[in-house]
């Protein structure tokens, strides 16, 4: 996908960045949706996620917010207590619309 843009390539700073943050350790567990980004799996059973397919969807997520004339439009959410600040400072930056914590379902389909 950012094969042909030289400056979407990852480079080396970018990822030590994403190991020093551990973004490539996943859990015990793997779902078959997930198991195409599962590079291998560690001796206690932790998979190790593939970090140039992880860069890729980073990439391709920041494509799709930047398409976005209005960034009041992109609502960032996060109901887990590790990723409300994470929700929070990206909302903060971007101009996004922050949900962090517990939200009421429906917030997006029961438009009133």
């Amino acid at each position: 996908m950012t094969d042909n843009l030289p400056a979407l390539q990852a480079t080396p700073d970018d990822i030590t960045k994403l190991l020093l943050a551990q973004s490539h350790l996943g859990t015990k567990n793997c779902d078959f949706q997930m198991a195409q980004y599962v590079h291998k799996r560690k001796a206690d059973g932790t998979h190790i996620i593939n970090l140039k397919k992880t860069w890729e969807k980073l990439m391709f997520a920041a494509r799709v917010i930047v398409a976005i004339e209005n960034p009041k439009d992109v609502c960032a959410i996060s109901g887990r207590p590790y990723g409300q600040r994470a929700v929070l400072k990206f909302s903060v930056h971007v101009g996004a619309t922050p949900i962090a914590g517990r939200f009421t379902p429906g917030t997006f389909t029961n438009q009133i």
